[in-house]
């Protein structure tokens, strides 16, 4: 650590007035918000800072780097029930809600789930809130991974289709109904639209109810959650186990994390046996100790 930050004062001198790394990740989630992640750039956000690019690297080595710092900063905004205490099926839905409504304020995030290891402080305390939420279940240990991404798989797909839905409203400088709305007419104005298609998709949206988008998607959400809780209960109860058998323990070998914990300038962690990993599609890191990676599990 010492020897990294003397080899930057060396090549950068001085380091820049009015600036941290704080300064720097509360910037870049501003301009992702503002303007979305294809037209971020070090320069766009240089210029927001009113400095020049080569400051903002004496913090930062990359823009890679960069972006995992706002990717957790925002997973910072997720309130967590305490684990401990309370219906664990309250709290999974309160968890389950709190990670769609942060995709839907930040659309940006639901591409870099995907792309970067996604193990910052913020982000492993949300993991682990859920992880010790889901161990009251009752599941075993070896289906506690599978039912964690069903959870969250469908709740990630649900929130970056909304989050789109809303940022390509924004963009076309509508308000989610006006988009809405606007989309109804051009779909109804097609040629290659058939009327009675048409119709019943209007019959349908009425029915469902809901005054404004916004309400129209909070009700498909929760009845979408009920309809996966009612088929999913039987096996929180144990009344119908899950199909196929216990998987045998795999052996997991201990290895610092040198380039997960110098990203996040934390101490390397090892991980521990009874602490497997799971990174799902949703991008969420399950069932891991705080700054473990998937380098350290191979």
């Amino acid at each position: 650590m010492a020897g990294r930050r003397g080899r930057r004062g060396g090549r950068r001198g001085r380091q820049p007035s009015g600036l941290d790394r704080e300064r720097i990740t509360e910037a870049t989630v501003r301009l992702l918000d503002a303007e979305g992640l294809a037209k971020f750039s070090m320069r766009r956000l240089a210029a927001e800072l009113n400095v020049t690019a080569m400051s903002v690297y004496w913090y930062v080595d990359t823009k890679d780097e960069l972006l995992e710092l706002a990717l957790d900063a925002v997973f910072g905004e997720l309130r967590r029930p305490d684990p401990d205490t309370g219906d664990w099926r309250e709290q999974l839905r309160a968890l389950a809600r709190e990670h769609r409504s942060l995709l839907v304020r930040h659309p940006w995030m639901s591409p870099l789930v995907g792309t970067y290891l996604n193990i910052g402080p913020h982000s492993m305390e949300f993991s682990r809130a859920v992880q010790r939420v889901m161990r009251r279940s009752g599941l075993p240990a070896y289906r506690l991974t599978g039912a964690i991404s069903a959870v969250f798989q469908f709740v990630y797909g649900y929130g970056t289709i909304e989050g789109h839905l809303f940022a390509r409203a924004a963009g076309s400088g509508m308000s989610p109904d006006e988009y809405f709305q606007d989309s109804m007419r051009a779909v109804a104005e097609s040629s290659d639209t058939a009327p009675d298609v048409i119709a019943e998709s209007r019959a349908i949206m009425s029915a469902r109810g809901g005054e404004t988008v916004a309400e129209m998607l909070d009700r498909d959400f929760e009845f979408a959650w009920t309809c996966w809780w009612r088929a999913s209960r039987r096996w929180w109860n144990g009344t119908d186990p899950a199909p196929g058998p216990a998987p045998r323990a795999s052996v997991v070998r201990r290895q610092p994390g040198r380039e997960a914990a110098r990203r996040h300038r934390t101490p390397p962690l090892r991980c521990h046996a009874d602490d497997r990993l799971a990174l799902g599609d949703h991008g969420l890191p399950v069932l891991v100790p705080v700054g473990c990676s998937p380098a350290m599990l191979r």
